[in-house]
């Protein structure tokens, strides 16, 4: 059996115990809408959450949106180039996957990634029209995803009027933020209009933190630090369980750097650029947010493999993988500060998960809160990468934000 037989298996025993399985719900879509991307998976709940398709939509909106669809069952994988001018453009395709699935229209339900839930929502809700107008009211909070998202929800509400959708929120996991946490250092009056640090990625801290409760057990009580590292990157410090600060603030374009957001930058530039090059709130807004970070810096590619590939022969590519794994290293020192130090480090998400590389460089110099890391464990991607004497542990783990919202949906209902 593969490890990826086996992390299928592990999911699809419900292993991080969430919930039991309802006896009324037998299939659940889950959605996780980005902002120029759709991910989708199928889940059958029969005793156990079992995946059963998965796909995602890309380059929504753009040229060249593309289509991959995996019948995990069959391991057939479907890969194809679609005309999809924004997110409901996706739904006729859903649905025509869904009409295969005879028990979705009368046992099924729907779970959506929501990014932002403002103040209000703090948990897992079902949708209905007072919360879409409340995200309504949000939009100006998130106005890459909530419209989206919103019309997502109405789109397939009329299409399945007796399914219920279930909202799952980003912000949900970072809602017991000490309060020196969650302020932001402006006139106290925005406090009042729900401007304050909000953070993001909570449904990935949620599904990691029980993960390393399964296979950790009172590790996970404490002094952590997730690195949800991939195209969005962020950081969150968990103590005893519950979230205590995290690199993201009031929108996901803050603290790391990503692939083309910049992450935290002198507010000044704002009317530096102004000033200069007679640049728009929205032009900043853009530049900070699609043509920016390891993009803007290497002027090659937002991808790290790309960059790794050129790092040698182009000193742009190696600048912008040695900004982020610098900067990456000083949050891990801040959040171990924070923490009175640090006993577990994991490290997620597509990077996170998969470069070897730059887990070394965050790593390198980290002795001192003692992590000793094993080059051998680290280049073949192993669950523990540190080193059977390490004071501190860093640990690699697959975080899959789609199971911990079945899961939710399932909880709810």
């Amino acid at each position: 059996m593969t490890k990826k037989d086996e992390r299928a298996n592990r999911r699809s025993s419900n292993s991080s115990g969430l919930v039991p399985v309802s006896r009324t719900v037998r299939s659940i879509l889950t959605i996780n809408s980005g902002s120029s991307s759709l991910r989708f998976a199928l889940f059958r709940a029969a005793g156990t959450l079992e995946r059963v398709l998965e796909g995602k939509f890309e380059r929504i909106g753009l040229s060249g949106a593309r289509l991959t669809v995996t019948d995990v069952r069959a391991k057939d994988i479907d890969e194809r180039v679609i005309r999809a001018p924004d997110h409901l453009a996706c739904i006729p395709v859903l649905v025509a996957l869904l009409e295969k699935e005879e028990s979705f229209a009368g046992n099924g339900a729907i779970g959506h990634r929501v990014v932002h839930g403002g103040a209000r929502y703090h948990e897992p809700q079902r949708v209905d029209p007072a919360m879409l107008t409340e995200l309504r009211r949000n939009i100006s909070l998130d106005p890459e995803h909530l419209p989206s998202e919103i019309a997502l929800m109405e789109t397939l509400a009329a299409g399945y009027p007796n399914v219920p959708q279930i909202a799952c929120f980003d912000t949900a996991f970072h809602r017991n933020l000490p309060r020196v946490a969650r302020l932001l250092p402006i006139p106290r009056t925005y406090e009042a209009k729900g401007v304050r640090r909000y953070g993001f990625h909570g449904l990935s801290y949620a599904y990691l933190m029980s993960e390393l409760e399964r296979v950790a057990g009172p590790a996970a009580k404490g002094r952590v630090i997730l690195a949800h590292l991939g195209n969005g990157a962020s950081m969150a410090a968990v103590r005893e369980g519950s979230c205590i600060d995290t690199t993201m603030a009031f929108t996901p374009a803050a603290g790391l750097v990503m692939s083309t957001r910049s992450g935290d930058l002198d507010p000044g530039l704002v009317a530096y650029l102004a000033r200069t090059e007679e640049m728009t709130a929205e032009q900043f807004h853009e530049m900070v947010n699609a043509r920016s970070g390891l993009l803007g810096v290497s002027e090659i590619s937002s991808d790290m493999r790309d960059l790794i590939r050129q790092e040698e022969s182009d000193g742009r590519a190696a600048d912008a993988i040695a900004l982020f794994c610098y900067q990456a290293k000083k949050w891990v020192g801040a959040f171990s500060a924070a923490l009175g130090g640090l006993d577990t480090l994991v490290f997620a998400g597509g990077i996170g998960e998969n470069s070897p590389v730059v887990r070394a460089r965050i790593c390198d110099g980290l002795g001192f809160l003692g992590i000793e890391l094993d080059s051998a464990r680290n280049e073949s991607n192993s669950p523990v990468i540190t080193t059977d004497r390490s004071r501190a542990t860093a640990r690699v783990m697959r975080t899959d934000e789609e199971y911990y919202i079945a899961a939710s949906v399932l909880q709810l209902l």
